[in-house]
């Protein structure tokens, strides 16, 4: 008995240790996260945002597909950290109908609003005019400029997000043409022109605010991001078309992705190069 009183008091007392134990005592030996990015603070990419948040006159309106949110390396809240806050604005869903979102009739009936959306009828971003600088809001009191819709997802998801919003289908549609390859390399992109959200929006931004440098800007984060995950192990990734084409895909190519690699072999070499989200 007195062996099972001694444990009994034992379990007793670990127990009262365990409830009374503060939990950040345990935390204390995990990896510290940053509170900002919320990535390990060794290989936190706040360090390179730039040290002001940008002012520009565009608004960005990002709508973004539900399971983007899920992904752990994702390049929106990069974007959201870079400029000020009230220029960029993330909606996410399926559907963003006027009955659940009513200020985006405004938006959405407005001259200015632009769809980065490639395809026919899409106009080139580099040939619309310039931001008016001299133009300010009547309500804000500050440079009035476009309205960019992006919308955030993979391919097939911004496919759906297009297809199942009216409203979308009523906008002017723009596209850009950047010969540069994606800094986003630890993930597979379709194309080797294919860019992430961020690298779309820093290439529109930098056209639309004839600012060129806002490129660079924009996309430090994302190399520093890329850099930590393959010093740590990651590996660097081709894109599905450069696997395709050199015999590295394992994959069963799907109808879509047949058709699609036929049609960039018919085109012409000048216009081999693709625009895209």
């Amino acid at each position: 008995m007195a062996e099972n009183d001694s444990e009994d008091d034992f379990l007793s007392s670990f127990c009262r240790y365990a409830d009374e134990i503060d939990m950040s005592e345990l935390r204390e030996g995990r990896r510290s996260v940053c509170d900002s990015c919320r990535r390990p603070c060794t290989v936190c990419w706040c360090p390179f945002l730039p040290r002001q948040p940008l002012q520009i006159t565009t608004n960005i309106y990002i709508l973004q597909h539900p399971f983007e949110e899920s992904r752990r390396l994702r390049t929106v809240p990069i974007l959201c950290r870079s400029v000020v806050a009230d220029r960029v604005t993330v909606l996410r869903g399926k559907r963003f109908s006027l009955k659940k979102y009513p200020w985006l009739a405004d938006v959405f009936q407005n001259p200015n609003t632009l769809l980065l959306y490639p395809g026919p009828g899409a106009v080139d971003l580099c040939q619309l005019p310039g931001v008016d600088k001299s133009q300010k809001s009547e309500v804000l009191h500050r440079p009035q400029g476009y309205n960019l819709v992006i919308l955030d997802g993979t391919w097939a998801q911004a496919k759906g997000l297009y297809c199942q919003n009216d409203a979308l289908k009523r906008l002017q549609k723009v596209q850009i043409h950047h010969r540069e390859k994606s800094k986003y390399v630890i993930r597979t992109q379709p194309t080797e022109g294919a860019l992430s959200t961020l690298e779309t929006a820093a290439v529109a931004l930098s056209t639309l605010e004839h600012r060129p440098e806002i490129l660079e800007i924009l996309t430090r984060p994302l190399v520093a991001l890329c850099d930590f995950q393959i010093s740590h192990g990651a590996a660097e990734h081709q894109s599905r078309e450069y696997k395709i084409e050199n015999g590295l895909w394992t994959k069963p190519l799907t109808r879509a992705m047949q058709r699609r690699m036929q049609e960039r072999q018919v085109k012409p070499e000048e216009d081999c190069d693709d625009s895209f989200l």
